[in-house]
């Protein structure tokens, strides 16, 4: 049950959200009875809150016009679930600016925390491990993050300075439809007006963003995020590779995802329909030959994906991949059938 120091915090947090609000309404939201409440309201007015107390019919307690309430006030959980996010943020490479402000914010709000509640928050941290290694990402200005947040809610223009993955600088207009965090970074998807084309920029890349005068309409379609997972698929690499592979779906996206390659249904030709007939144990109705397409960089990862994806399979191009493929089955073969 929530102590009374919780219940006039909660109550003060209620009148914070303007308005006047009812002695019933109160009661109901603090779980006590209306006499309880206006304690509670002596307390705040106590502590030297303004609490006027309007009455008539639809009368009840609001705060005087123009007072400022203190900077912050949290409770213990809401301490320990800001504090755990700053954590989790700062090791997903989600920071903004520096790691300093992360770490400032978390010692300012540590410092005035209750003994109590910072022995069991260090204990909790204590015993908290991460499956993976803390981010180390570049991150973005605060500044130009928020500044194209404002341009991607009123649909505004922004100008960005922008340095591309070679070290090319060059001055852009971008119409911004949305920012996306991905794998411990921040993108911007929207559409470069320049060359009318969409694009997406890492947000650690834009040295300044500063809005234009007029605005634009958003397109219709794929929202930011999945722009951005489409965009990393179709991303421009050393080498295009087109698999048909049959399966489902998920069993396909567990070693392709969104980010690596693009799906699309494919009719099976009479090969395929002969391979198809070995898989009648199976379900077809949820398995089918799909066309998998992946631009990338190097295709020596690729034999062992395929070779755990444990589905039928044909390479389409390119010819280096199938002879890398091959390698690797007759590297295992060598393997399994030693003494």
């Amino acid at each position: 049950m929530p102590r009374p120091t919780a219940r006039v915090l909660t109550l003060l947090e209620l009148l914070q959200s303007g308005g006047t609000r009812t002695v019933a309404e109160l009661a109901e939201r603090l779980g006590v009875e209306g006499r309880t409440v206006r304690r509670y309201v002596d307390h705040l007015i106590d502590l030297d809150v303004p609490v006027e107390s309007v009455r008539g019919r639809y009368g009840g307690y609001r705060l005087a016009p123009g007072y400022r309430l203190p900077p912050l006030m949290l409770s213990d959980d809401e301490a320990l679930a800001v504090l755990l996010g700053l954590v989790a943020g700062r090791r997903a490479g989600l920071a903004t600016t520096q790691h300093t402000a992360s770490e400032t914010a978390s010692a300012k709000i540590r410092r005035v925390l209750p003994r109590h509640v910072a022995r069991r928050l260090d204990t909790l941290l204590e015993a908290l491990a991460f499956t993976d290694q803390p981010g180390e990402y570049e991150t973005p200005d605060a500044e130009v993050l928020l500044a194209l947040a404002d341009a991607v809610r009123h649909r505004r223009p922004v100008s960005i300075r922008y340095t591309d993955r070679d070290g090319r600088r060059s001055e852009r207009t971008l119409h911004a439809y949305g920012i996306v965090a991905h794998a411990g970074r921040w993108y911007v998807t929207g559409q470069d007006a320049r060359i009318g084309e969409d694009r997406t920029l890492r947000l650690d890349r834009i040295a300044d963003a500063r809005a234009l005068p007029g605005s634009f309409e958003a397109p219709a379609g794929p929202g930011p995020a999945e722009r951005v997972l489409t965009a990393f698929a179709t991303a421009e690499y050393r080498h295009q590779v087109t698999l048909r592979i049959h399966g489902t779906v998920g069993q396909i996206r567990a070693h392709l995802p969104a980010t690596v390659a693009t799906l699309e249904e494919h009719a099976p030709g009479v090969a395929e329909d002969q391979v198809a007939e070995e898989q009648a144990a199976e379900d077809q109705a949820a398995e089918r030959w799909l066309r998998a397409e992946l631009r990338v960089e190097r295709l020596d990862w690729l034999p062992p994906v395929l070779a755990a994806l444990d589905r039928p399979f044909v390479i389409e191009r390119p010819d280096a991949l199938r002879d890398l493929v091959v390698a690797l089955a007759d590297r295992l073969t060598s393997s399994a059938r030693r003494a």
